[in-house]
């Protein structure tokens, strides 16, 4: 047998003894020490299942197995590596906006992304139909999260409150207002009052403000009323529904704070 025909057997044994342990990940450094070759015998190896679509180089030194099933999708989804790859990175992360919205229950628009949220910019994550976007949040680790099991393993996702004031605070992304106040109001059925308050406490006043006059449009007073009563006692002031917003609506919302520039329709 060639020495290319051993390496070649040799790696697929590797990537599959993987699979059979429930793994679908490695970096670069972890086979060659594995297999004891060189960095050119492991970059061809590599090359070769991946135009076999049976390997994924999603960046530098990281690498995800493609199962069969997979394979004419371009991968397996984005969450059931994106733990793995964080670990690699060695980023405290966790899954939020209209991803955490989704995994909550909240999924009348179910996300094209995963969305995730970490301390230090990354460009956009493209391979096949998997999208990993992500956004950026000082202390991201002080976000309340909660693991959710997937198929390969566990993931933090922000907690339901948690993800109410990420809607807001990353409203582009997740689809502007009108899109922000439907996925609040399915999301609302996971929130909590106290824990929701308890947050609040640690965010911005004007988000807290904008994410208390959405949820109380809509009936959800019995989620707004004790943000409410916190908020009187904050300094007051008026903030815009939608920042930066240009619309010539300038009504007021004396309860919450807000000058509505923007028209909100959900869609519900």
């Amino acid at each position: 047998m060639s020495t290319k025909r051993l390496l070649r057997d040799t790696f697929v044994h590797f990537t599959e003894n993987l699979q059979a342990h429930g793994r679908y990940t490695f970096t670069k450094k972890e086979v060659m020490e594995k297999l004891g070759i060189s960095d050119n015998a492991f970059h061809k190896a590599a090359h070769r299942l991946a135009r076999q679509k049976r390997l994924i180089r999603v960046v530098n030194n990281f690498y995800v197995v493609v199962p069969f099933e997979y394979q004419l999708s371009g991968g397996p989804q984005a969450i059931n590596y994106i733990d793995a790859l964080m670990k690699f990175r060695r980023e405290p992360y966790y899954i939020g906006v209209l991803s955490a919205a989704s995994l909550h229950g909240a999924a009348h628009q179910s996300p094209q992304e995963l969305q995730v949220v970490t301390g230090r910019a990354y460009r956009m994550i493209q391979i096949g139909k998997a999208r990993i976007r992500f956004l950026t949040k000082k202390k991201v680790e002080k976000t309340p999260s909660q693991l959710i099991k997937t198929s390969s393993g566990f993931v933090p996702v922000s907690t339901p409150e948690a993800t109410a004031f990420d809607l807001v605070l990353y409203t582009k992304v997740a689809g502007y207002l009108n899109n922000v106040s439907t996925v609040l109001i399915e999301l609302s059925e996971a929130i909590n009052d106290k824990k929701l308050l308890e947050i609040a406490k640690g965010m911005d006043l004007s988000t807290v403000k904008r994410v208390g006059y959405l949820l109380d449009q809509y009936g959800k007073r019995n989620l707004t009323n004790p943000l409410h009563g916190w908020l009187k006692k904050q300094d007051s002031g008026f903030v815009l529904l939608q920042p930066g917003g240009k619309s010539s609506l300038r009504e007021k919302n004396e309860k919450w704070g807000i000058i509505i520039n923007e028209k909100v329709e959900p869609d519900i």
